[in-house]
């Protein structure tokens, strides 16, 4: 059975659609290894234009968006699950019906 999370949605849904990149909805819901990754990525990206080598750039770019995307709609349809393995629910999900 599903779980709910006691993590806010709102804040959850709205940091992943600002700060995504960045990774900061993952340290909110206690996902802290993805919320590194993500950093790893911002900063892999940033570097990689900033040293010229703009392939892996736009590749490590478009993978963070990519992942940043996934993230903010599994948020938004409520399938997406914290740290502890419950589900970040938006209001009035249920969850017995699954």
């Amino acid at each position: 059975m599903k779980v709910p999370s006691e993590k806010s949605y709102v804040v959850a849904v709205c940091l992943s659609a600002v700060f995504g990149f960045i990774g900061l909805q993952q340290f909110y819901l206690k996902r802290n290894l993805q919320g590194f990754i993500d950093i790893g990525l911002t900063i892999g990206w940033i570097y990689c234009f900033v040293s010229g080598k703009i392939l892996l750039g736009v590749f490590l770019l478009v993978t963070d968006v990519a992942h940043s995307l996934t993230v903010t709609i599994l948020l938004l349809t409520g399938n997406y699950q914290d740290g502890d393995g419950k589900y970040v629910c938006y209001p009035g999900q249920r969850l017995d019906h699954y």
